[in-house]
């Protein structure tokens, strides 16, 4: 088996390139995958604070920047 140290070594393009195969692979099977129990409940809750004007969406590309400066 490949270790995650391995992958994260090679270059990003063969990175991407798994990424894609493992993805199409999931993808592209008739088995469905259960979200995890917990996935309902925040879903229902982001919907509720949506709905009650405490939760304002914003688009995917400022979502990922805030997750990233929050790492760094």
């Amino acid at each position: 088996m490949v270790t995650v140290d391995e992958i994260l070594a090679l270059p990003k393009d063969e990175r991407l390139r798994i990424m894609e195969l493992l993805w199409s692979g999931l993808t592209e099977s008739d088995e469905s995958i259960d979200s995890p129990s917990w996935h309902d409940e925040v879903l229902s809750e982001t919907a509720k604070r949506v709905a009650e004007g405490t939760e304002t969406p914003i688009d995917f590309s400022a979502a990922k920047e805030i997750l990233r400066s929050e790492r760094r």
